[in-house]
């Protein structure tokens, strides 16, 4: 745990652009296409963070040849052609959730034991739903202590394809993980999605990612992905600035009725993300969009009503900013933020009411009343996106304090510079 920090508050309106660091989501799917290719891959614009170092050192475990530049943003990949190098691996994830459930339908490709793990908060999150459509394949693979999350074991035999269905409804991650290792089977896989699917612009993200390596998916009707056995092949990815990071800056323009441009996105960026500056267009800000940036001018706030199922990372920011506004904001169908990194339903209204917010909770998610804030140390649960949220409400309410602000190392280590350099003249 890192020391805490205090947000010094703006007297005005805060004006600049930036360009965040690299996709995290993108980041990780591509590190794992990659490492099926056939070649040698160029990744550009990769972000440097705890999830992508255990990532990438987890496919070193795994037999893989990694050339990592941190300071260019550059990975170089020897592609294993859907065959991973090392019949035994023992990988330690943290709290990498990507990372984890990626790497596990990935070491169903291997011909070996496989174990994966992650720190205390990894243990209390649900991986079954992916072990489960992972056996349907005849692969032998469990929960090693029966909770139904990890450590998870693989004796991996390769995977013989087939028809599967798949539990989605608390993390499309279960989704991304059997479609990416899928064109690897040795013959045709069909997935059946069982149910609802949460975020669901993130399986159009690994679709992107997949036809970007190569891959084509059939989706012959609704909730049904046919893959043939295909071969990736290694190419030169650049990956764009995370724009789940970009919502705390289009945050930041909204509660100090400021103007930031975010550089390298724009509306065909592959993150479904993006789209958390229309939460705030329909709060009243005005949104640009540009060929190569979205600028987000800050103007004054009203509370709305929104489901945020699509784009839940940024739910805890608009939460943030929902004090400003004028009226009420509900934020629904978020029920499966309870499983992140923490249960982040409870921790936004938990630090909310400690500063003085009227919040109530609800199972799907949470309303926020306006009304005066006052100081006091917010907790972040070892949550980067709990650190960098509750910064926008210190740039209004003098005295927020950030506990362990050195969490947001997990996607974005600069954060608070960056910060810090967008308010400085403000």
């Amino acid at each position: 745990m890192t020391p805490s920090r205090e947000i010094q508050p703006v007297c005005g309106p805060v004006n600049g652009s930036i360009r965040p660091p690299g996709s995290k989501s993108l980041t990780n799917r591509a590190l794992v296409v990659a490492a099926l290719a056939s070649g040698t891959s160029h990744l550009t614009g990769v972000l440097d963070s705890r999830d992508t170092q255990v990532m990438i050192d987890s496919l070193k475990r795994l037999g893989l040849t990694v050339d990592h530049d941190a300071a260019k943003g550059t990975v170089r990949i020897d592609g294993c052609h859907g065959n991973p190098p090392t019949s035994a691996a023992d990988l330690w994830l943290e709290n990498s959730g990507t990372s984890i459930r990626f790497l596990t339908a990935l070491c169903a490709l291997g011909q070996g034991r496989y174990r994966l793990d992650g720190n205390s908060r990894m243990r209390e999150r649900p991986i079954a739903d992916l072990v489960v459509a992972l056996r349907q394949f005849g692969i032998e693979v469990e929960c090693e202590l029966g909770n139904d999350c990890p450590p998870v074991l693989i004796h991996g035999q390769g995977l013989p394809g087939g028809t599967i269905s798949i539990k989605a409804n608390l993390s499309s991650q279960f989704l991304s993980a059997v479609l990416m290792a899928a064109p690897c089977a040795q013959q045709t896989v069909e997935i059946r999605l069982a149910g609802e699917l949460v975020s669901e612009p993130y399986i159009e993200m690994t679709l992107a990612v997949m036809s970007q390596f190569g891959v084509n998916v059939d989706r012959p009707e609704a909730g049904v992905y046919r893959i043939t056995p295909q071969t990736y092949v290694a190419t030169t990815y650049d990956i764009e600035p995370d724009a789940s990071a970009a919502s705390y800056f289009f945050g930041l323009a909204a509660v100090t009725q400021g103007n930031i441009t975010v550089n390298g996105l724009n509306a065909n960026a592959l993150q479904g993300d993006v789209h958390f500056v229309r939460a705030l267009e329909q709060m009243g800000c005005q949104v640009t969009w540009n060929a190569d940036s979205v600028t987000v001018q800050g103007r004054p706030l009203q509370g709305i009503d929104i489901d945020m199922n699509a784009i839940s990372d940024t739910a805890q920011t608009l939460a943030c900013v929902a004090p400003f506004a004028t009226g009420p904001t509900r934020i629904r169908n978020v029920a499966h933020m309870r499983l992140k990194e923490t249960d982040r339903v409870t921790a936004v209204v938990t630090e909310l009411q400690k500063l003085g917010c009227r919040v109530e909770e609800h199972p799907d998610g949470m309303t926020i009343h306006p009304g005066p804030l006052h100081g006091g140390t917010v907790a972040t649960y070892d949550d980067h996106r709990m650190a960098m949220s509750f910064s926008l409400i210190g740039l209004r309410v003098p005295g927020i304090i950030i506990s362990d602000p050195g969490c947001t190392s997990k996607t974005y280590p600069n954060y608070f510079e960056d910060l810090e350099r967008l308010c400085g003249k403000a």
